[in-house]
This record gives structure tokens, sequence and C-alpha cells, in this order.
């Protein structure tokens, strides 16, 4: 129960920006711009609940022409990704915390019972459940042979893609205090990627669960386990060889995948991930900053400083521009190129905390009440 009741208590300073003073400052308003490009809703969807009222990042997922979506009380949905029309509805009665992955036939979603639920991609029926021990906050990962789940307390579990029975688990002790969340495991088909709470990332060799490499991302630093806190809850990207991770309260970092050397780093604190275009990496930062740095020179290209305190989503790239996501539901487009702002649309007004899912030239957003929508820019006549 100790991690448990750490994990709510710093979502609270969180949210709160983890000051000690006593009357926080005030989300940035919204500036007003001249729009540079125009924005098309294709369709809107209610997926059901949304997030509910505990702090779930249940991200859709685009596989195929299909997009799927999951609620915090368990209804799974598959969308035609082009029209919205709903494909099958399933109704899991099991409160859902992790999801949704996608692949291999299979769609995967986990509980805050520990659970891990494999569903047809086609049809919705369920395959499978198997128990993890506790509760899996991302989306399960698949390669093909197995799938691979993150519990809360750091621990990672293989289950046998067709059947759900586990081949092996790899234990790790979490931090004592801790952000609620974790990433989603990397998966190839050698190595089973992770980052911890600790700000650790681990590689295990997809066969028996061994451990390849380990490679500490940032150090605790302070006095007090609130200002020690350096977990990696944003997930890990991995683009070619080099694996992407940024760390609350640590470095975001570029990482060998085969050897975990680190290939470059800079001190930055975020609760999300990143993203990459242009040959830059996108941050959302805890304090609501959004940054690109150069992958070449790591030094910081642009930052714009206009969404401060707003509780920005993962960034995302979509054609030119960057797209995040904030707590009253507006999606900010930023120029890649210096960060200026480009457009800006609402999907509803309970925020939007989930990255953005992006698929060719359309882009996704799923707000924290469950409202799903789908986005193109306007083609010039």
């Amino acid at each position: 129960m100790r991690w448990k009741i750490a994990a709510l208590l710093s979502l609270v300073v969180l949210a709160a920006g983890c000051s000690s003073s006593s009357k926080e400052p005030e989300p940035a308003e919204l500036q007003k711009f001249d729009a540079e490009i125009r924005l098309d809703q294709q369709w809107s969807r209610s997926v059901g609940k949304g997030q509910g009222k505990t702090y779930n990042l249940l991200a859709p997922v685009v596989y195929g022409d299909q997009i799927f979506a999951s609620d915090v009380r368990g209804r799974v949905v598959s969308l035609d990704r082009f029209t919205g029309k709903v494909e099958w509805r399933k109704d899991l009665d099991e409160p859902v915390s992790g999801g949704v992955g996608a692949g291999y036939g299979l769609i995967l979603v986990g509980t805050l019972k520990g659970d891990v639920i494999a569903l047809d991609a086609a049809s919705g029926e369920e395959r499978w459940r198997s128990h993890v021990g506790s509760e899996v906050l991302a989306a399960p990962a698949i390669n093909g042979d197995i799938v691979v789940a993150q519990t809360q307390d750091d621990r990672l579990v293989a289950l046998e893609m067709d059947t759900g029975t586990q081949r092996w688990a790899y234990e790790s002790s979490p931090a004592v205090l801790t952000l609620r969340g974790t990433g989603a495991p990397v998966l190839t088909n050698q190595l089973a990627v992770a980052g911890l709470s600790s700000g650790r990332v681990v590689a295990l060799d997809t066969r028996g669960g061994l451990p390849v490499w380990e490679q500490r991302v940032a150090v605790p630093q302070g006095r007090t386990e609130l200002e020690r806190v350096v977990d990696i809850d944003g997930g890990l990207l991995l683009s070619g060889g080099t694996l992407y991770v940024v760390t609350y309260q640590g470095r975001v970092a570029a990482l060998e995948l085969e050897s975990g050397r680190i290939l470059w780093q800079r001190e930055a604190s975020s609760s999300g991930g990143v993203a990459l275009g242009y040959g830059s990496v996108y941050l959302s930062l805890a304090n609501g900053t959004v940054e690109s740095i150069d992958e070449r020179s790591t030094s910081v290209l642009w930052r714009n400083e206009d969404l401060a305190r707003r509780q920005l989503s993962t960034p995302e790239v979509l054609s030119s521009y960057v797209v995040v996501g904030d707590f009253e539901g507006y999606l900010h487009f930023l120029s890649q190129v210096d960060g200026r702002f480009v457009a800006r649309t609402r999907v509803e007004s309970a925020g939007v905390r989930v990255r953005p899912v992006v698929s060719g030239d359309w882009l996704y957003a799923y707000g924290n009440d469950g409202k799903l929508v789908a986005l193109t820019i306007r083609q010039s006549d």
C-alpha cells in the first residue's frame, strides 16, 4: 500500500507544480493570434466515461483502418478511423486503467485489478485474460510472440500471445514516492524495454526476461522524497536504433537501443513523453513550456512559454506542426520551425490529457470525458 498512497500524494503535488507556496500561480490565459491553418473536424464520437475521476491515461490506438479506444469503466470500441462508424463495442465489466495496445490481431488493455485482457481485433471477442499482480497503468505491448505489461510497482510480465500464459516476470523495487502512472513498454523481437520509477531504463531479453542492459537516466536529488521523484511515466519512443526518454525532475536523453549507451542528454522535467520531427525532439515540460531540442547539438531551438501551468499532454507531430492538448480541452498547433501558434481548437471542456494520435494526415484527440475527435488540416484551394 505504501507506493499506492505515495502515487496518489504525488499526483496532487504534480498538479500543484511542486511549489511550497500556499497560493499557486494561475494557469496562463490563452493569447489571441492569427490562425495560419484551418482544421476540419471529420467526425466525433462518445466512447463512454473517458478517463474517469482518477488520473488515467487511456490513449486510443490506430490499427489498420480502425481506431480503438477504451473508457475507465471497461467499454472498448472499434471505430472506422475515416468515418467514425462503430464496428463493435465490448463491455468488460472491469475498470480499465491501461490501454489501448494493438497488434497481430489483438486489442490489449490492462485493468485496475491487475489483469491483462486480449480481445479479437475483428470481432471484439475476448481471447484470454491473465492476472499480472497489480494495476496496469499503460498499454500492454505485443511483438507477435509475447505480450508485455508493466505494472504500477515496476514489475514487467511477459505473457504468451496466443494463450495469455505467463512466460516470465521481472521484479524491480519502485521508488518510495512515485507519480501515478507508467510508460508503455517498447517491444522488439529481441528486447523488452521499460522506464522505471527510479529513473532507470531496463532492457530485457524477450525469451527469458533476463536483463541485457540497464541505464540510469536521472539521479534522485534533494533532501525530501518529493524532491527525489524521477519517474519515467511518459513512455519511451523508439526511432531506428535510438531510444528517447524523459524523466520527471531529471533529464531527456537519447540511448542506443542495443547497448543502452547514452548518446546525448540534457536537463528536463516532464511526466509525459517526447515527439520527433525535423531533426528535433519536442517536449511538454512540467511547467507548461513546450521545447524543441536539436538532436545534433542538444541545444534548444525554440521555447514556447505561453501555455504555462496548463497541464499539457505529451506532444505529437502532424505535418509541419507540433500538437499538444491542455486541461481545458484545447488542442494547440505550433510551428515546428519556431514554435509560434498556427491554430487552436477545442475538443471538450473536461480537458485533453492523453497524447494525440496521428496516422497519416489524420489526428485523433481523446478528451477526458470520453469524446473522440478526428481532425485533418484543410487543404488550400
